[in-house]
């Protein structure tokens, strides 16, 4: 399982990533997790853009779901005709918001692009992975997941306030890619985010082997949410830049 960071910046593009989004291959088969503000643009550095096989949204804030609208012109409107349907998973109501993202009728909205799966607490098979699913702590209904394949596992938070269910998912897995939005010690809003601390300690809590940090807001010191997250996890832990590439349950393979 090969996991690429194509945008890691909370809440909007910073200036050297655009918003969440991460592509995950195995066995041919690529997944984006999440498909925030900007990724789109920089996801054509890696990859092809048609050769993508499911999406998967975390939740329907912008900085996670908005350029699935670019994505359906592209797969709508491509030289040569519409690409092939393909799934988009994502919370219940996902097909609607979506087509009033781009201001499209509701019927068919952008159905005929895209096959729409709601989400729901369970398993479910994406593609050649056993994908389970549990809601996190946000403000609008949110899931994290956990990727499954031959053995080795990714979990992947979401946006989340502390919560156990993601300990849940999280355990045993060898890669977290967590996210750390706020910095300790601040008047930070409730069941909303992570600071790097409580990213550690979930992952510490899931005697997770690997933590990857992500959904940092431009505001922040990187360096300020490394050192926190080390101060509650003793295992290996990387910031996720856009472009870095790992594989799971091995290490970081390269920065592009």
């Amino acid at each position: 399982m090969r996991l690429t960071i194509i945008g890691s910046s909370g809440s909007f593009p910073g200036p050297a990533s655009p918003a969440s989004c991460y592509l995950v291959e195995v066995d041919g088969f690529r997944l984006l997790l999440d498909l925030g503000n900007g990724a789109l643009g920089v996801l054509q550095r890696h990859v092809d853009i048609y050769g993508i096989d499911a999406v998967y949204l975390s939740h329907l804030h912008p900085d996670h779901c908005s350029d699935l609208c670019s994505y359906w012109v592209a797969r709508t409107y491509s030289e040569g005709g519409p690409k092939p349907r393909i799934p988009v998973y994502g919370p219940p109501g996902v097909a609607r918001r979506m087509a009033d993202a781009y201001g499209l009728d509701p019927e068919p909205g952008m159905t005929e692009t895209f096959d729409f799966r709601e989400l729901a607490p369970g398993s479910v098979a994406i593609g050649p992975f056993t994908a389970r699913l549990d809601r996190v702590n946000h403000p609008v209904e949110a899931f994290g997941i956990r990727l499954e394949h031959r053995g080795t596992s990714l979990t992947y938070s979401g946006d989340t306030g502390a919560c156990d269910e993601l300990v849940g998912l999280a355990a045993g897995t060898d890669l977290f890619l967590c996210e750390a939005s706020f910095h300790d010690n601040r008047d930070n809003p409730k069941d909303m985010h992570l600071t790097g601390s409580e990213a550690g300690d979930h992952a510490r809590r899931a005697a997770a082997r690997r933590l990857v940090l992500t959904h940092l807001v431009p505001w922040n010191d990187v360096e300020t949410t490394l050192a926190e997250a080390r101060g509650t996890f003793d295992g290996p832990i990387d910031i996720a830049r856009s472009g870095a590439v790992f594989e799971v349950g091995g290490a970081a393979l390269e920065t592009v």
